[in-house]
């Protein structure tokens, strides 16, 4: 039988190199929440992006874990933006546990959010769409808070801080 190039699958990168290689993308640092009947879960992610404004819609991109399991028969979820203080939240809600740490969620209407972030936004899910090994969960934002302050980041696997320059001047397309 010759092959065809339908039948032909294209050798992806080592799993290793392309994490080291998307590592160097810097990012904010999340703690993604929802409700269940067993009281409030609470995650630590990085997978978070804007996408529309109007309607205003956010990505969440979760492994497959038991917060993508909540959010697979849920409807809404919460995103905290991490302040560079809160560290030791996002380690604790990324599957180390602090001893000692007890979080009391902030409620806003169905939502919980992490205390003293910078941000809150309250998403009822709309799409949910498996994507190789995660499931991304777009939400339409229904609460949306914000303070001002230094993001926490992620970075080379790392922890990091911003560190600001001489100027303010910003250009997007």
């Amino acid at each position: 039988m010759n092959a065809t190039l339908t039948d032909v699958r294209p050798v992806g990168p080592d799993p290793r190199a392309f994490r080291d290689a998307l590592g160097r993308f810097a990012t904010g640092v999340t703690v993604v929440t929802t409700e269940t009947e067993t009281g409030v879960h609470g995650m630590t992610a990085n997978g978070f992006m804007s996408v529309s404004l109007d309607p205003a819609l956010v990505l969440i991109s979760l492994g497959r874990c038991t917060m993508a399991e909540h959010l697979s028969t849920g409807e809404r979820y919460g995103v905290t933006l991490l302040s560079e203080d809160q560290e030791t939240l996002s380690r604790h809600f990324g599957g180390r546990a602090q001893p000692g740490l007890s979080v009391e969620f902030l409620r806003r209407g169905p939502y919980a959010f992490v205390p003293g972030g910078l941000a809150e936004i309250g998403c009822r899910i709309v799409d949910r769409h498996p994507a190789g090994d995660h499931v991304l969960f777009i939400g339409e934002v229904e609460h949306l808070d914000h303070r001002d302050g230094a993001p926490l980041l992620f970075y080379t696997g790392s922890y990091r801080a911003l560190h600001v320059g001489l100027t303010d001047d910003v250009f997007f397309c």
